[in-house]
């Protein structure tokens, strides 16, 4: 019995060392594979690291007062020749003093959108140039919205000018009975 056990061993020791050297000799090459894996998502992830970048610094201040507009979203999205917004993009908030910058957008077309709660929606694109850009962007409040169903859009039917104090009922007015609706 103890012979038995001793080849078992053994015999696991020899297969486990074989397999170490089949690992060893197969070690190299699986890194080699995951180093150009690795530099080939690399490689797609980014679209041109050398591409040039400018510092942008946005200010979000109130149109009526010039107060500045704490916690505003400012979205900035690519625009590709055609004036198309591209995938992608990046959103910034402001501190208590209205402002927030990025240093590393693109050069080239870029449309900034500005969000906060209160205010309406902003939206202009700029052509974004090798250096700084400074963007200064008041925000509005919103106005009233149009309705067809507003007392000023339809005329007033019972106004006191055009009623005759004098001008009796019709009969027809008199002998209708009254719906109970």
């Amino acid at each position: 019995m103890e012979n038995m056990q001793s080849e078992s061993v053994s015999l696991s020791w020899r297969l486990t060392s074989a397999s170490g050297r089949r690992l060893r000799a197969v070690l190299p090459v699986m890194w080699a594979m995951l180093i150009v894996v690795g530099a080939a998502f690399q490689a797609f992830g980014q679209k041109d690291s050398d591409a040039p970048t400018a510092l942008v610094n946005f200010v979000v201040l109130k149109e009526d007062n010039g107060k500045p507009v704490r916690n505003a979203a400012v979205i900035l999205h690519p625009v590709n020749g055609k004036g198309k917004q591209e995938r992608g993009g990046l959103e910034l908030k402001t501190n208590q003093d209205g402002k927030t910058s990025f240093d590393g957008v693109p050069v080239g077309p870029m449309r900034v959108q500005v969000i906060a709660p209160g205010f309406q929606t902003y939206g202009e694109d700029f052509d974004v140039k090798l250096g700084k850009l400074d963007v200064t962007i008041r925000m509005k409040r919103p106005k009233g919205q149009y309705s067809i169903y507003d007392d000023q859009a339809v005329e007033k039917k019972d106004d006191p000018k055009d009623v005759k104090k004098d001008a009796p009922a019709t009969s027809t007015d008199a002998k209708r009975p009254r719906s109970r609706r």
